[in-house]
């Protein structure tokens, strides 16, 4: 199978901090809101159950889920959000992807291409890159629950595209279709998923120097950390040694 990304750990490691911050349950409760205006029964509704579990796995209330489902759904009055998605160039000529839901995409816009600036990057056109990234399910094992064999059996049984090991996880990829079969396979052999989602995947990763590496991980930093961005995706990963060295800084 494909050789595992630095960057796919760096992510792992950083999705533990995220989900201590206060914001992740308004991100997570917006994301439910978005998903209900396509219906408000999970069961009918892939959308809107992913978005259920992931607020689950970030321990959100029951009765705000019931809530922010309602919002989408036209049940109870709410902000008029809409999605918008942002694209750009980052250090060393990275392509970053932006996932937004705003209320005023007049204020989102000049605020997010001034984080673009300030970090060494610039906001482009419609499509400047979105060409380089597919829709994906990303499923993420901790590297303790099975062995590499057990995942790839399971996961590539169930339909899985690829299968990828580092020293801290198993990361699964599917197709959309797939990802709720893989996902649900791995479940009932006792093999409980840390994370799993549906994701836009670059295509071909860019290998980052230290001096790019360090300011295009800034720039993500800044970038999912503002309010009104869900996720951000981007193309590039990081080798062994310069990952060795950035760990030391």
């Amino acid at each position: 199978m494909s050789g595992h990304s630095k960057w796919s750990t760096i992510k792992h490691k950083k999705a533990a901090l995220d989900a201590k911050r206060g914001k992740a349950w308004s991100k997570l409760a917006r994301a439910i809101t978005m998903a209900a205006k396509n219906g408000g029964n999970p069961n009918d509704n892939p959308r809107l159950r992913l978005a259920i579990d992931k607020a689950k796995g970030g321990n959100m209330p029951k009765d705000t889920i019931e809530k922010a489902i309602k919002k989408g759904t036209g049940e109870l009055e709410g902000e008029h959000y809409e999605e918008v998605l942002y694209e750009g160039y980052g250090p060393g000529g990275v392509a970053v992807m932006c996932q937004v839901v705003t209320d005023n995409r007049n204020r989102t816009a000049p605020e997010i291409k001034k984080i673009f600036e300030r970090h060494g990057g610039n906001l482009g056109q419609t499509n400047c890159v979105a060409f380089q990234f597919h829709q994906k399910g990303v499923i993420v094992v901790p590297l303790e629950k099975a062995t590499e064999d057990q995942i790839m059996e399971v996961a590539l049984e169930a339909g899985a595209d690829d299968v990828s090991t580092s020293d801290m996880i198993h990361e699964i990829i599917t197709s959309p279709d797939a990802f709720e079969t893989v996902r649900d396979a791995l479940t009932a052999a006792g093999i409980e998923p840390e994370s799993a989602d549906i994701r836009q995947v670059a295509e071909n990763e860019i290998m980052l120097d230290a001096h790019h590496a360090r300011k295009a991980m800034k720039l993500v930093d800044a970038l999912e950390d503002h309010d009104d961005i869900d996720a951000v995706y981007s193309n590039f990963d990081v080798p062994d040694d310069v990952m060795a060295e950035l760990a030391k800084e």
